[in-house]
């Protein structure tokens, strides 16, 4: 009898400190496996911001042609800004990317804003004229020599844009009607940034 109360005491200290044991190893367990959650989350939220600062900002497209010359040269590389027209509408003077008449398979195209919608454009004597006033965007732009469709006062309608190359005399724009005022929808974004080497910064 002695040695069976004896054993008794023995396996409850064992039971009792084995089940002790197994709370206190719970307890690291938890915290490892929270730890582990945050840092899993903060990985998801990295990605989610690198991916959203890449797919708004930093889409590149190659600029085909001398129509945007001396601003941007043929085949320089461009970022898009797909974000601010999802709060703004395009102003004048912004430089955008289109795609022409809203053809998914044709090449972007890169202009930049000069009338938009509820204006008059009317180009005469070499000279544009918004609502009726000398439209002074950039210097050194030469005279245009084809005024296009714009040769008789065009009335922008909702949500159409009339849009220019900087090398006027070397561009198909709005004037002609393969382009045309350009729609809200066919725009996709705003040019900001110049990758290329030789003409890297940001764009105006």
């Amino acid at each position: 009898m002695k040695q069976f109360a004896q054993f008794k005491r023995r396996f409850s200290y064992l039971s009792g400190s084995g089940l002790d044991f197994r709370r206190r190893r719970s307890r690291v367990d938890v915290r490892r496996v929270r730890w582990l959650l945050i840092l899993i989350a903060q990985l998801v939220l990295v990605i989610l911001l690198a991916f959203s600062i890449v797919f708004f900002f930093g889409k590149r497209i190659t600029v085909a042609g001398e129509s945007m010359e001396d601003t941007i040269n043929d085949e320089d590389f461009v970022l898009l800004d797909r974000l601010s027209y999802v709060f703004f509408s395009p102003k004048a003077g912004d430089l955008v990317a289109f795609l022409p008449k809203g053809n998914l398979s044709a090449q972007y195209s890169v202009k930049r804003v000069i009338g938009v919608p509820g204006d008059t454009v009317l180009i005469s004597g070499g000279d544009v004229y918004i609502n009726g006033e000398l439209y002074d965007d950039i210097s050194g732009v030469d005279d245009i020599e084809d005024a296009g469709l714009a040769s008789t006062e065009i009335t922008l309608g909702e949500d159409e844009y009339f849009l220019l190359g900087d090398n006027r005399n070397n561009s198909e724009d709005s004037r002609y009607v393969t382009i045309g005022n350009v729609e809200l929808d066919e725009i996709v974004g705003r040019v900001w940034f110049d990758v290329t080497w030789s003409n890297f910064g940001f764009l105006f």
